[in-house]
């Protein structure tokens, strides 16, 4: 596969100095680069599995809460109100 990508200035002189400390390829290097990038992308865990312990561990034990949202938050104010 061949790719052609744009970088802006300070990034290409970047890398032209990496390339020449190094002696490697830009070829290689870009290999290099985008293999750690997939590798780390796969151990990475998702949002879901970032925050699963905390899905529904402060659950009201209702279940019609989307449902019935304003009517529950009126009688709660109405509540608050008469005390």
């Amino acid at each position: 596969m061949t790719i052609s990508i744009r970088l802006d200035k300070s990034i290409e002189e970047a890398l032209r100095q990496r390339l020449q400390l190094s002696g490697i390829p830009l070829s290689e290097f870009v290999r290099e680069a985008i293999r750690e990038k997939l590798d780390k992308e796969v151990d990475k865990p998702s949002p879901y599995e970032l925050g699963k312990h905390l899905f529904g561990r402060n659950g009201s034990g209702r279940d019609d809460l989307s449902i019935n949202r304003k009517a529950i938050l009126r009688e709660k104010l109405n509540a608050k109100h008469r005390h």
